[in-house]
């Protein structure tokens, strides 16, 4: 994969930024320098473009000795330089190629000499597919800037279907909560795939990194759909978490390997909770207090939307607070509350959900064993009813019948263990176990902001902030108190180690869905009348 631009020595943007964008995206990146440009997070201060006859070199070095199956390019900067890429691409044609139009500023500063403008206008005829921000977009078009999404995907419909070339029209910078990115073709709009707005100023080189990621995905043989929605997944939590760098005092870059950094640590090996020791046996809920000691480096625990019921459910709180902060904090459930989640990462968190339910059940109706008092076997009883009469209808009603053909290795691991936990291990243990998927989704539900009745996601939020589920987790978390004042402190022990274990299967379960390598729509889907386990 091959970029083309000039250099960013402050790492945001140009071929620093395209260089990380192709990383990211799965690719081997090249490049080919066409400008020299001194700037930071601040602006650009100087540029030095090198002679054309020396980037048609560096173009002729690569293309003589590696195959490039992509092209992205990026500020070509001068006509000389556009004409230099333009020969080269004669006898080079690659299969991809997706231009980044780098004339006009998105505060309207031209960029190009106005003959090197027109030289780009038609080179953008060469493409793909091209990436224009709003004021590009009209100067390709010959139009005043659009001022809407609508006038914006009507301006490049009719430039697409001149020329024959595909545009994704990106609205970051009109006006909305939303941020759109659509796919338009020859024959009008394909695709569009939406994000949340994030406020921030880590905006710096995100023209620059969706081109080249996009033209990455594309030579990995994504479909144009496909492409965009992982493109636009991957740039918005790169764009949410850049502020975190903390790199220069002006417009900061975007994290271009959050996403790949998030996937590395959930992959890692390391046990979940420290030797079997860890949780040793319990004589008081106080000697598990002392394990989470207040100078914890995790975040302040946080407040349960559902109280405990007494000192034992309190310390089974206190010590889950690491993973219930890492679920409210994590992107899946972020932008679950915002309404801004992928559709195919929700339908794939749906579609595995309604697994997860019928091994789940199975797990509650298990508790309803002679070791229990009568009060918890009915409710639990009931509970397994409830979970497949009322949220499997939830999610069959969501996905229209449809559920996952097979389970995920995150979905078969965390069912598996409730099933052990449940079937095998006294029943303190396997109460304690099935609590965190009340608690934590009582817990996830509260934590959305007032939710409108426009929200893509209202009818699943919605389940989890009723007040009868919130009466069912208040029993639950009652039944846990009495079974784990009620058990040995060896049996407290283990409950305590269940509990903690389903915590953390539980973030996991969230976060998957934004672990897919392909992204469309939700993958390995079936038809059928009821959830199998």
């Amino acid at each position: 994969m091959l970029s083309i631009a000039g250099t960013d020595p402050s790492g945001g943007a140009g071929t620093a930024a395209d260089m990380k964008s192709i990383i990211a995206a799965g690719g081997y990146a090249m490049t080919a320098v066409t400008a020299i440009v001194a700037q930071n997070t601040h602006g650009v201060r100087e540029i030095h473009s090198p002679p054309a006859s020396f980037l048609a070199a560096q173009l002729r070095a690569v293309s003589d000795d590696v195959e490039v199956d992509a092209v992205k390019t990026g500020m070509l900067g001068t006509l000389p330089a556009i004409e230099a890429v333009s020969a080269w691409l004669d006898a080079n044609p690659p299969s991809i190629l997706v231009v980044d139009p780098v004339m006009v500023s998105t505060s309207g500063h031209r960029l190009l000499a106005p003959e090197a403008e027109a030289a780009m206008v038609e080179f953008c005829r060469r493409a793909t597919v091209v990436t224009p921000n709003i004021p590009e977009l009209a100067r390709l078009c010959d139009r005043p800037p659009a001022t809407t999404r609508r006038q914006a995907v009507e301006q490049a419909t009719v430039w697409a279907r001149q020329s024959g070339v595909a545009v994704v029209v990106k609205t970051g910078h009109l006006t909305g909560s939303s941020v759109t990115n659509t796919w338009v073709g020859p024959d009008g709009p394909l695709f569009s795939t939406a994000g949340s707005r994030v406020e921030t100023t880590n905006t710096h080189g995100t023209g620059c990194s969706l081109a080249a990621a996009l033209a990455t995905r594309l030579a990995r043989g994504d479909s144009p759909a496909a492409a965009l929605v992982w493109t636009t997944t991957w740039l918005h939590e790169a764009v949410a978490h850049g502020h975190r760098l903390a790199v220069g005092s002006g417009n900061g870059p975007v994290d271009h390997s959050r996403r790949s950094r998030r996937l590395q640590a959930a992959g890692a090996a390391d046990p979940w909770l420290d030797a079997e020791s860890a949780v040793p046996a319990l004589e008081s809920a106080e000697e598990l207090l002392r394990m989470v000691p207040a100078e914890d480096p995790a975040a302040a625990t946080p407040g349960a939307a559902v109280p405990p019921a007494g000192p034992w459910t309190r310390a089974l709180w206190r010590a889950g607070r690491a993973s219930t902060a890492a679920i409210a904090d994590c992107d899946f459930v972020r932008a679950l509350h915002a309404g801004s989640l992928p559709r195919e990462a929700f339908e794939f968190y749906l579609a595995q959900d309604a697994r997860y339910l019928g091994r789940y059940s199975r797990a509650l109706a298990a508790l309803d064993t002679d070791s229990a008092p009568a009060g918890a076997r009915t409710f639990w009883a009931g509970s397994a009813r409830r979970a497949l009469a009322v949220e499997a209808e939830m999610h069959r009603t969501l996905l229209g019948g449809r559920v996952a053909a097979s389970m995920s290795p995150v979905t078969r691991s965390y069912t598996d263990f409730l099933l052990a936990a449940s079937f095998a291990e006294p029943y303190a243990v396997g109460a304690a176990a099935v609590l965190p998927c009340f608690w934590l989704y009582a817990q996830t539900g509260s934590g959305a902001p007032e939710v409108a009745t426009d929200h893509p996601y209202a009818e699943w939020l919605a389940t989890y902030r009723d007040p009868a589920f919130r009466g069912s987790v208040r029993e639950a978390v009652g039944h846990v108190e009495d079974a784990m004042a009620a058990a040995t402190p060896s049996v407290r022990a283990e409950a305590a180690r269940a509990y903690l274990l389903a915590c953390r299967h539980e973030l996991e379960f969230f976060e998957q869905a934004l672990r897919l390598e392909q992204v469309g729509p939700a993958p390995e889907l079936t038809t059928a009348i009821a959830v199998a386990s």
